[in-house]
């Protein structure tokens, strides 16, 4: 799903990043896009008036279930770029992010994301919650 068509992005975040983010080959580590990723979708919860934290702490946890990545090109030091996010249902308890990374001003594009989620309960019951609905509201 990563490298096909794309969804238009509802929602974007820009970064730049940061030296020690960067490995010994002077590009960012693999593993710190997850983190790019994530903070962008918790960035989009909140402008959406769902804090993440306040999620959890009522009893709906929103699990990572499925994440995949195609890495394009690598970020270095200083770099800017923009996460472009779009989020679609897939069921009554799934959620999908697809998130692209790109570099700025360039807009090249540098990673193509798709993350599943489930939303449950603290027990792992599948839930979700009337708040999670307006993430789809047009």
């Amino acid at each position: 799903m990563p490298s096909g068509k794309r969804p238009p992005h509802a929602f974007s975040l820009a970064g730049e990043v940061r030296d020690y983010e960067c490995d010994l080959q002077g590009i960012v580590n693999n593993a710190v896009y997850q983190n790019y990723l994530e903070h962008a979708r918790h960035v989009f919860l909140k402008q959406s008036g769902i804090v993440f934290s306040d999620l959890a702490k009522s009893g709906t946890h929103l699990v990572i279930v499925r994440a995949e990545l195609d890495y394009k090109a690598p970020l270095r030091s200083g770099d800017a770029f923009e996460i472009g996010l779009s989020i679609r249902k897939l069921s009554p308890v799934r959620i999908e992010f697809t998130q692209d990374i790109f570099l700025l001003p360039s807009r090249k594009l540098l990673l193509a994301s798709r993350f599943e989620c489930a939303a449950m309960d603290a027990s792992g019951r599948p839930v979700f919650p009337r708040v999670l609905d307006r993430l789809f509201a047009v």
